[in-house]
């Protein structure tokens, strides 16, 4: 009795630790998994050096390829590709980037170098055509938007905890890409109002910001400014790094319904002077 009673502890702990590594390689799998899901995805290394300014669509060709600098940005092989392609807009005659998710999760990224303190402003327009039926921002299995614009940040990974980090070098490790510090993320959402802030479901390194929502101006364009700088730090509660990145995202895999947008160019800049 003693010997079996005694022993047991000791097995068990033998089995766990030899059940250990495999826990946590199928934790970090699965939360790769979600990572991948969302608007997290780091920034390839093959892109070209990063600039201070964001390439337009509107100096380009209808047809044309993407702007030097923009790239395809595949979140994950197994979602479907969004597709884009420079459109001349009926409504405003200019050249711009029209967005089209059928069951569809795939985006367009530029690598940029900008210090937030000195053009700590961005200014975009978009077009939302209508609005995907069943969306909805706070609910993981729904979280679709018809308009994203995604911004890149560096910063001291170091501080993250544990779990961010594991998420972080996971997806490092399965991609070869060096996720970023943070991305905040302006959508169009079918009934949040403005302003709103949102956790992303996955991690706390994304922030999605309401833009706009409801059927307000629907089919039109609508211009947009936002002090992107003050809006990380009412997200995030830090100042923010440097700027890296900025992206757009049009997608439907959660809803699987069909969508299109369109996106005119991106400004960074200060604040507009009274």
């Amino acid at each position: 009795m003693v010997g079996p009673t005694a022993s047991a502890p000791g097995s068990r702990r033998s089995a766990r630790a030899k059940a250990a590594p495999a826990l946590r390689i199928a934790f970090a799998t699965a939360t790769a998994l979600l990572l991948a899901s969302c608007s997290t995805a780091p920034l390839a290394p093959v892109e070209p050096a990063p600039t201070d300014t964001v390439a337009s669509f509107s100096t380009a060709e209808p047809g044309a390829a993407l702007p030097r600098g923009w790239h395809r940005w595949i979140i994950t092989p197994a979602k479907r590709p969004t597709r884009y392609d420079l459109v001349r807009d009926p409504l405003n005659g200019q050249v711009v980037l029209h967005a089209v998710a059928d069951n569809a999760a795939t985006g367009l990224r530029q690598r940029l170098d900008v210090d937030p303190a000195t053009a700590p402003v961005v200014r975009w327009q978009w077009r939302v055509v209508d609005l995907i039926d069943g969306a909805d921002a706070t609910d993981r299995h729904a979280e679709d938007s018809p308009v994203r614009l995604l911004l890149f940040f560096d910063g001291d990974a170091a501080k993250l905890p544990a779990r961010e980090l594991l998420l972080m070098e996971t997806a490092r490790a399965l991609t070869g890409q060096v996720p970023p510090y943070a991305t905040l993320v302006y959508s169009w959402d079918n009934k949040l109002p403005a302003g709103t802030v949102v956790d992303n479901a996955h991690t706390g390194r994304v922030k999605l910001v309401v833009a706009g929502s409801g059927n307000d101006r629907l089919g039109k364009w609508k211009a947009f400014e936002r002090d992107y700088a003050a809006d990380y730090r009412r997200a995030f509660g830090e100042a923010p790094g440097r700027l890296v990145g900025v992206g757009f995202l049009t997608d439907t895999d959660n809803t699987g319904r069909k969508t299109e947008a369109f996106y005119g160019d991106i400004a960074l800049g200060a604040a507009a002077r009274p």
